[in-house]
């Protein structure tokens, strides 16, 4: 079934982000400010979240989640509580500051009940 884009900006806007469907999977990028830089140069960070697979009003919910170093295990411990799986947990970049890390997310669900969860466990990070 199709993930329309009303629906996509429901997702959006629970989470506190920007989302676009393609009527297959809703792309959602919520943006962070943390004056990240590489190299030396300004990098934008964010948290992307993609929703797809409709099917019984469930979706599955995938999500790299860009986290400062310190806030790694009360996010982990954040999702964890909601019963959203951790999969992956990696850096991407080397000479970056302050020091980033990416943690990967996934949960078949409801796409609202997810997002719900999802918005809260993003609350305990930094703004």
């Amino acid at each position: 079934m199709k993930i329309s884009e009303a629906l996509c900006k429901r997702l959006a806007n629970i989470l506190g982000g920007t989302g676009m469907s393609n009527g297959k999977s809703c792309s959602i990028m919520i943006e962070r400010k943390l004056n990240a830089k590489i190299l030396g140069r300004n990098y934008e960070t964010e948290h992307e979240v993609t929703i797809q697979s409709l099917q019984n009003g469930t979706t599955l919910n995938t999500g790299e989640i860009t986290l400062l170093q310190s806030e790694v295990q009360r996010f982990i411990n954040a999702v964890r509580k909601r019963n959203i799986k951790v999969t992956a947990i990696h850096n991407h970049w080397l000479f970056e500051k302050p020091r980033l890390i990416y943690l990967h997310i996934e949960s078949v669900e409801n796409p609202i009940v997810f997002a719900r969860k999802l918005r809260a466990a993003l609350n305990v990070l930094k703004k």
